[in-house]
């Protein structure tokens, strides 16, 4: 089969040969339509998490063509996986599915999976959202950023809050946000004590790291709780007064999806659709689609996404 590896992404035809995926019992086999870019690509594709040679891809959406489960072939679905979505086939456990909605195109399945489930995750397994609480979410015009503001509106009707440059305000507002503030040109912690009457936000998703942590901590309610998700501006804080987070009895919860097993994985997918399926179908709930690449233009794809073009996903077509 056709696919794009973390090797050949550095040729100027980035398409090879590799052998078709085992399908073993439990697994269905899916003829790829669409994948989804992540940024965890962007760090296979510099070294930093994989040494070996790997098909890039966290996220499909395709038709079922064999089957070792109780799911039929001919199925429309998306899925969760843990390599191989740049590819025309990959094998998945049938727990990792995720049926499309008639109405729904590939790109929009492909949209799904790893943006969704995240956010579904941090949003209310970890971060325990209420009804009717607020919350933070930082880069919300990302593919998680829009899930996020989506999930949290549809589920919870959350008062919710996002951070994004000053373009992407409006897309933030569009997805369902009350108040989006412009990063580049305002302070998130005075904005968010003004909109909360110094009271701080119950819950904060944040994907920047170190330059928001005690921007984070200025900004969160006494009890409040902080997911993070991702290190865009660096890993490593500097001063930390742990005082402060003990003062306000701060929870703070590091996460990442993709190492978790396939067990949690699995449990979580099946709450996710148990929760949203009724939202997907009556058009409540609608993942945005940035911009759709061809496979031989995945590393144009990646670097839409490391310039930060993106306003929801960003999807290779296969």
């Amino acid at each position: 089969m056709k696919a794009v590896t973390i090797h050949s992404l550095k040729q100027a035809n980035p398409i090879v040969d590799v052998p078709n995926p085992a399908v073993p019992e439990g697994n269905v086999l899916i003829k790829v339509h669409a994948t989804g870019v992540n940024h965890v690509d962007l760090a296979w594709a510099n070294g930093k998490r994989k040494a070996d040679d790997t098909i890039f891809g966290l996220e499909v959406a395709g038709e079922v063509i064999e089957s070792n489960s109780n799911l039929k072939v001919g199925q429309r679905v998306a899925a969760l996986v843990d390599e191989g979505g740049y590819a025309e086939f990959v094998s998945v456990p049938a727990g990792r599915v995720i049926p499309l909605p008639d109405d729904f195109s590939y790109s929009q399945g492909a949209s799904l999976p790893e943006s969704y489930i995240t956010a579904y995750q941090t949003l209310f397994w970890i971060g325990n959202l209420q009804d009717h609480q607020t919350v933070l979410i930082h880069a919300g015009a990302s593919g998680v950023g829009t899930a996020a503001i989506q999930l949290a509106k549809a589920l919870k009707n959350a008062t919710v809050i996002t951070t994004s440059s000053k373009a992407k305000t409006a897309v933030c507002k569009q997805n369902g946000a009350d108040y989006a503030i412009d990063y580049e040109n305002e302070d998130f912690e005075t904005e968010v004590d003004q909109i909360t009457d110094h009271k701080g936000v119950d819950l904060i998703l944040d994907f920047i790291g170190a330059d928001y942590f005690q921007g984070n901590l200025n900004a969160v309610a006494t009890d409040g709780h902080i997911v993070l998700i991702g290190d865009l501006s660096g890993s490593i804080v500097d001063h930390v007064n742990l005082r402060y987070i003990m003062i306000k009895r701060v929870s703070i919860t590091g996460t990442l999806l993709a190492p978790r097993s396939t067990e949690y994985k699995e449990k979580l997918i099946a709450d996710f659709i148990d929760k949203t399926s009724p939202l997907f179908t009556a058009g409540k709930i609608k993942p945005v689609v940035s911009e759709v690449f061809d496979l031989q233009d995945a590393k144009a794809a990646q670097q839409f996404m490391l310039d930060k073009k993106n306003v929801g996903k960003i999807v290779v077509k296969v």
